[in-house]
């Protein structure tokens, strides 16, 4: 019996570190997820309170689906905004930088039909916080590599759902973490090469990170996405876009 309950509490200890070593791992990826992005904000201002807020089922063998977050074993977090629709974002850095001459960057929004550059990161970060896209990470990696900036016409269901919907409410010059959930507002399940609907990792190991999560229905298949919203090029109506 006495050993028995040395093992228990073994067992006890090593499952209360291994939760603490995932919240560890999400606080991590967090912090330095977005300097890859921007270089001009300081730390101080992308500092985020970072202690995920999990919730599990109302009772044993239930599932709380009374809102768009369930299943309840996805991540929230206190500093980050939870849209309605299921997603969550926080504002690194808001923009407002334009260099347009005509329009006002405060006048600049994104509407269906005009197209949006950006530069961007990826994370798994409901399952051990592995990049999938990175910007400014390890050195010598498969990830060290310069790429050109992404481009989607809004409407055009290029990008997943919840990277379209993040990008509409952001100013150019602004760097926006947003918290996917899997689902409608994810990657499709019919297209694991990320043709269709993007953004696509620009590696091979890139892409196979991603996809691992996003076949394994046994771990948390969230994705966390640094967006910089660099310009706004509006439709000129006439097939064309007019540079922001």
């Amino acid at each position: 019996q006495r050993l028995r309950d040395v093992n228990d509490d073994k067992s006890t200890c090593y499952e209360s570190e291994q939760t603490q070593t995932q919240t560890e791992t999400r606080r991590s990826i967090l912090h330095r997820a977005v300097f890859g992005l921007t270089t001009t904000t300081t730390a101080a201002a992308i500092a985020i309170t970072t202690n995920p807020s999990p919730s599990y089922a109302t009772k044993a063998g239930a599932q709380d689906t009374s809102d768009k977050y369930a299943p309840k074993f996805v991540q929230t977090y206190e500093d980050f905004v939870q849209v309605d629709e299921g997603w969550q974002y926080k504002d690194v850095k808001v923009g407002g930088s334009s260099s347009s001459s005509t329009t006002s960057s405060e006048d600049l929004v994104l509407e269906v039909g005009d197209r949006a550059v950006f530069d961007w990161s990826g994370y798994t970060i409901g399952y051990f916080g592995r990049p999938f896209e990175a910007k400014g990470g390890p050195q010598g990696g498969a990830f060290d590599k310069d790429v050109d900036y992404s481009r989607t016409v809004i409407g055009s269901g290029s990008v997943v759902p919840g990277v379209e919907k993040a990008l509409m409410s952001m100013k150019p010059g602004g760097v926006r973490q947003v918290i996917i959930p899997y689902g409608e507002l994810s990657y499709p399940a019919d297209d694991l090469e990320h043709t269709r609907v993007g953004p696509k990792p620009t590696t091979f190991s890139g892409q196979r990170a991603l996809n691992f999560v996003l076949e394994n229905p046994r771990v948390d298949r969230t994705l966390l996405f640094n967006i910089k919203l660099v310009r706004i090029d509006k439709a000129n109506g006439k097939g064309g876009f007019i540079r922001g």
